[in-house]
């Protein structure tokens, strides 16, 4: 067997066929389509293996694929994110808890991650325990849209904010661990992220203005390439990208806010519109292929063996546990009388992934597995899956009973 051309568009091409029938398997089942993803990665790693395939590097193209699917998930969110003073509430309420469960995961978990591997900065485990405090977006989204209207809108918000959050406060975390002096790492992630929100807002009414005066079919195509470039850039010079992804998502879902007196000229309420459509399927058909692959190839990196080893079950147990357990005591003070099943619904997938490879070299803990990673992802996800079935079991049981009260007091 070997591997050219056409061996790889065939395998490519199945593995697209088949992550389109687990998206159709999850939206009836509820088991995330993640999972099936991870399992369909962890066989082909097995049939690779007995093919005598054992040493094929995934780190390159995991870390391509990463980076272009975090774009994707921040442009995907924001563009979802519509900011009107109806909603005003219901974004603060989001944003608290979203930023309060990453803070509050983070910190217990790095107390966890420094238990269990001593004679570590305290710096460090933060940076390991950011990926396992963000709540996956991409998971969230399609899973939630049997919900009630306040539910989903909570859990799209809640989760939105985690994953932009979350990767924001990583990569700033992680470009100031050398730093000793904390009143210069404020002034300097303070003034990023000034310098940052200017060129953002510049770079989001240039390209606004410019994609409204395009009339070509390629324009998106260009647009995602610029956003790409933007970003890599960026990165070079230490600049937080992710801002300028978020600023141009946010100006495309809310052209009436961004666009006020003298930008009032050159908004085309029409054409806006028209992007904002185009654009929206055109980041969930990326998105789709770039997670399919995403998450195969993840599982396909991952040894099935790491997931028995002593540390990786304990540490994962209890990182589940805090997570849960801080999740459950925010929604008990927010609403006590309805928690059921959104404090359930808080899966780790691509960010989590993604970040957790991204931790440079010189921070790398030897002693630390990836299968905590792999086991938080499986776990977390199905935890989310038995609470949606249950939850939907529920509605259908109080439905059932409502319909026959109803017709008894007809009758």
């Amino acid at each position: 067997m070997e591997f050219n051309s056409y061996t790889l568009i065939i395998g490519a091409s199945v593995v697209l066929v088949i992550s389109y029938f687990f998206s159709l398997i999850s939206s009836k089942t509820r088991i995330p389509s993640v999972l099936m993803l991870i399992i369909l990665g962890m066989l082909l790693r097995e049939g690779l293996h007995l093919a005598g395939y054992n040493k094929i590097n995934w780190m390159p193209v995991l870390e391509v694929l990463g980076i272009v699917g975090l774009i994707l998930i921040v442009l995907e969110a924001s563009i979802d994110l519509k900011l009107t003073r109806k909603k005003t509430r219901l974004i603060l309420i989001s944003f608290t808890i979203a930023l309060i469960s990453f803070v509050v995961n983070t910190i217990l978990i790095a107390f966890i991650v420094q238990a269990f591997i001593p004679h570590i900065e305290y710096i460090i485990s933060l940076v390991y325990a950011m990926p396992f405090s963000i709540i996956s977006s991409a998971i969230v989204l399609p899973s939630v849209a049997h919900l009630t209207e306040d539910k989903r809108e909570f859990l799209i918000y809640e989760s939105t904010f985690s994953d932009i959050l979350g990767i924001m406060a990583f990569y700033l975390l992680v470009e100031n661990v050398g730093e000793t002096n904390s009143a210069m790492i404020g002034m300097e992630v303070t003034g990023n992220i000034i310098v940052t929100v200017i060129i953002s807002l510049v770079v989001a009414y240039a390209l606004l203005i410019g994609l409204q005066k395009i009339k070509k079919n390629i324009k998106l195509t260009l647009l995602i390439a610029i956003l790409l470039l933007l970003y890599s850039v960026g990165k070079m010079f230490h600049i937080s990208s992710l801002l300028i992804i978020l600023m141009f998502g946010l100006a495309l879902a809310n052209p009436q806010i961004f666009f006020r007196r003298f930008f009032k000229k050159h908004y085309n309420p029409e054409r806006c519109s028209t992007i904002l459509n185009d654009f929206k399927f055109l980041t969930v058909e990326t998105a789709f292929v770039v997670r399919t692959f995403f998450f195969v190839i993840f599982g396909a990196s991952l040894a099935v063996t790491s997931l028995f080893h002593s540390q990786v079950i304990v540490l994962s147990l209890i990182s589940l546990i805090v997570i849960y357990g801080s999740r459950w005591i925010q929604f008990y003070f927010v609403d006590k009388k309805d928690m059921y099943p959104q404090v359930f619904l808080a899966p780790r997938g691509l960010i989590s992934v993604l970040l957790f490879f991204a931790i440079p070299k010189e921070l790398t803990l030897p002693d630390f597995e990836a299968g905590i990673l792999l086991f938080i992802i499986l776990f977390s996800n199905i935890i989310m899956a038995l609470s949606l079935v249950r939850g939907e079991k529920s509605n259908k049981t109080s439905e059932l009973a409502g319909h026959s009260g109803t017709n008894h007091e007809n009758g």
